[in-house]
């Protein structure tokens, strides 16, 4: 329940036994893991290390509390189904807390700002800056007015001067890895197991926050 159940996304060593400490203990317990998920085929087989090249790693600030500052990141090309072919991933810098949020390629900069009203705005409010890319979206003239108008920060960051600490970039690997694991044959209910993945991201350790 604790590694292989679809909440928890078959996590590595160290967040499987964060997750089994919460409400068991017995001894032997660390050595009892970490040989479960050594052993584990789907966590071995789906568990590499992938990034991008590092470019010019430009730190910013940390973020000064709760919904501040977040980062925001497409993951695409996902087999159509529910009228979704796309993921956006917004992750709050302070907290890491994720939200994925099914959408389609093809949006529009208005889709996109309906987008965060809807699903970050209404429930977290305002924040100060936004971390992305420099796609379309992103750079478009309603979407930079918007920030503008509500005095929303935006910082782009480029493949070889990367502004981010990659916070969506290792949300998205992750979430890459965990419908590797989970998704069927056809790709075809991918959509179905976001509220799932959401939460065994949302609910496991951050090493950076230690919650």
């Amino acid at each position: 329940m604790r590694h292989d159940s679809p909440l928890a996304g078959h996590p590595g060593q160290e967040k499987t036994l964060k997750l089994i400490q919460r409400y068991f203990y017995w001894s032997g317990m660390n050595q009892f893991i970490k040989d479960y998920v050594s052993s584990c085929q789907q966590f071995s087989r789906n568990k590499g290390i992938h990034h991008k090249k590092f470019g010019l790693l430009k730190p910013l600030q940390i973020a000064p509390g709760p919904w501040n500052s977040l980062s925001m990141d497409f993951i695409t090309q996902f087999l159509l189904t529910n009228n979704s072919d796309s993921i956006l991933v917004v992750v709050d810098r302070f907290s890491k807390i994720a939200i994925f949020i099914t959408t389609y390629g093809t949006i529009t900069a208005l889709d996109l700002a309906q987008i965060f009203i809807n699903h970050v705005f209404s429930k977290h409010g305002l924040p100060a800056s936004i971390i992305s890319d420099g796609g379309s979206l992103f750079v478009s003239s309603l979407w930079t007015q918007l920030c503008q108008q509500l005095k929303i920060s935006r910082d782009l960051s480029t493949d070889f001067h990367p502004k981010t600490d990659r916070h969506t970039e290792r949300v998205n690997q992750i979430l890459e890895q965990y419908f590797q694991i989970y998704f069927s044959y056809h790709q075809d209910d991918w959509y179905t197991w976001i509220p799932l993945a959401e939460f065994a991201y949302n609910n496991a350790e951050h090493s950076s926050t230690k919650q």
